[in-house]
């Protein structure tokens, strides 16, 4: 089946997927090949989102992934506004077997954790952290968060990094898929104060294969 028609029969599912659910569902229908503004479709009000809306981090490691991208369920993230959220996504592929889109399910289940942390204080044991994901309609928005997670890593604004650690920086923005979305690389060379050129070079530095010499050093 084709892309086109993939997404087509999945429209009318995601309503009734959110209607079972109910109102703290939320189920997004994402067309990569749409760049940065993959939303489809959503039914459900968990992250804000509308159609038109961009890709999360969450998508950009799908993108990564390419065509080995598999489902990845019932995993937790926290919004900017500090709700929890489980979700689920699950790449969408061709009839040649190419990635595509995702269909998403988010469920806010912040009243249950809240209850469960009450639950597990009393019980004296401590809970993991949750990771937090930006979920916007402005792809910017995703590329900003995920270069103010990295400059928290490293204890310093990404536009005051030396060459090394801004290949360092660049390798991590890579693993995770920003390069994958049309124009990240001027909008990144941007906020890390280096031109255009300058960006290109860098990334290029950092796909290269380490070299013998390399090795040898």
């Amino acid at each position: 089946m084709s892309a086109d028609a993939i997404l087509t029969a999945l429209l009318p599912v995601i309503d009734g997927l959110a209607a079972t659910f109910g109102p703290t569902c939320e189920v997004v229908l994402h067309d990569y090949r749409r760049g940065e503004q993959s939303v489809v479709a959503v039914s459900g009000k968990v992250t804000g989102r509308k159609p038109g809306g961009a890709l999360s981090e969450i998508g950009l490691a799908v993108l990564a992934q390419g065509d080995a991208a598999a489902n990845d369920i019932n995993y937790l993230t926290r919004t900017q506004e500090g709700r929890i959220v489980k979700s689920s996504t699950m790449p969408l592929r061709d009839e040649t077997g190419h990635v595509f889109g995702a269909l998403c399910v988010n469920i806010d289940v912040t009243a249950l954790r809240q209850a469960g942390d009450l639950l597990t204080a009393l019980a004296g044991s401590p809970s993991a952290p949750i990771p937090a994901t930006t979920f916007s309609d402005d792809f910017d928005d995703v590329v900003d968060a995920r270069i103010r997670a990295e400059e928290a890593f490293r204890g310093k604004p990404a536009a005051s990094l030396t060459r090394p650690e801004r290949l360092t920086l660049l390798q991590a923005l890579d693993r995770r898929g920003i390069f994958t979305v049309r124009n990240a690389v001027p909008r990144v060379a941007e906020r890390l104060g280096i031109s255009r050129s300058a960006m290109y070079a860098d990334l290029a530095d950092c796909r290269r294969p380490p070299s013998d010499e390399d090795a040898e050093s």
